[in-house]
């Protein structure tokens, strides 16, 4: 097929989804443009980004020429969009790729719950030519959810065009910068390294996790910990007292650049989520490929990710990821084989895996 040019319009432009963004940029067959606003003040970028987008998008035709698809982020208000850019996009396809979605993200105790958001998904999933999940988990909960909500509207409720909009949905898997992390490590460290490469925000749940340090720290077991990820604001307050308790255990606490984290993940004997919600799992999937042995709850995204005959060890159950630690840190030959078994399944996230299906669902759309 010729070469397309292609436009990536994502609001919210850091973290995963730049990650996202400039990755398919980098490895597409085809010319990818990231059309995009910088990562903060999500509620305004799913509010009121397209009339920028939609300028910005108009200013990049006239600088290199017209698009042949768009590749939309969740993140925008796309029936919107679509209206700001119409004399740009008359015959152009556009696809939706949902990171996240707002139906089921768990609310902060210190935010109220708000019908917007889930509405503006469920709107730009309706206008969408073809929707794209990042998991089977995501699409699945993504329908339940928006059917619950829509029913409780008293008229002209959109439920029956959920089956329209899902006959049009695919999933398309997170395309992940794997190879950076190098070789699996051949031996395991003693004593082994916990870590935490996680957001610092409510929904990966950093309460359930310092809980579970604590309660290791107070035992027998020998352990050092390292917590990285992206902090928005502050750090969450379960995790104050942690560096004092744990002392010279904790060997990073807080950001890593690229070249540190990647050293830090490489570090990892065991990588744990308390995630309350996660569709995809970036940090958990490279992480496992740098060959860390994943504790992981037992819901959400993981019991996909993970294949069925390493459930057992890998995934726990709600109340049971102090176990699940102990088990791993007292297997550690188990620990290790496991986890070098996993590595291969992380294969097919990589983006020169991924970029070539992303890159046929755009050209059967435009096709």
């Amino acid at each position: 097929m010729t070469r397309l040019r292609i436009a990536v319009v994502e609001p919210y432009l850091s973290g995963s989804h730049r990650a996202w963004a400039y990755g398919y940029k980098n490895y597409s067959r085809h010319d990818v443009a990231v059309i995009s606003h910088e990562g903060r003040a999500w509620k305004w970028r799913m509010q009121g980004s397209y009339i920028t987008l939609a300028r910005s998008f108009r200013n990049t035709i006239s600088a290199s020429g017209p698009f042949d698809v768009v590749l939309a982020s969740s993140m925008l208000h796309l029936p919107a969009f679509l209206g700001a850019a119409r004399s740009d996009l008359e015959g152009v396809p556009v696809a939706l790729y949902f990171h996240e979605s707002q139906f089921t993200y768990p609310v902060s105790p210190r935010s109220q719950p708000d019908e917007a958001y889930p509405l503006i998904n469920w709107g730009s999933a309706a206008v969408a030519d073809l929707v794209l999940f990042n998991s089977e988990f995501h699409m699945s909960t993504f329908f339940s959810a928006a059917r619950r909500l829509l029913q409780r509207f008293p008229d002209h409720r959109h439920t029956d065009f959920l089956d329209e909009v899902r006959h049009r949905s695919l999933v398309r898997g997170v395309g992940v910068e794997l190879k950076r992390f190098g070789e699996i490590r051949s031996a395991y460290r003693d004593p082994p390294v916990i870590l935490w490469n996680q957001r610092w925000e409510f929904d990966k749940g950093p309460a359930q996790f310092a809980a579970a340090i604590r309660e290791l720290a107070s035992g027998c077991h020998d352990f050092r910990v390292v917590m990285t990820g992206e902090r928005f604001v502050g750090q969450p307050e379960e995790f104050e007292a942690l560096p004092g308790l744990l002392g010279n255990r904790l060997l990073h606490f807080g950001f890593a650049e690229d070249d540190d984290y990647v050293s830090l993940v490489r570090s990892a004997d065991i990588v744990v989520s308390t995630a309350l919600q996660e569709f995809f799992g970036v940090a958990i999937t490279e992480a496992v490929y740098a060959g860390a042995f994943p504790v992981l709850p037992n819901r959400l995204v993981y019991p996909e990710r993970i294949p069925t005959k390493f459930h057992e060890h890998c995934l726990y159950s709600d109340g049971e990821l102090l176990e699940g630690l102990e088990w791993a840190l007292t297997h550690p030959d188990e620990r290790k084989a496991i986890a070098t078994a996993l590595r291969s399944e992380m294969d097919q996230y990589d983006w020169g895996v991924m970029a070539p299906h992303y890159d046929e669902s755009l050209e059967g759309l435009v096709a």
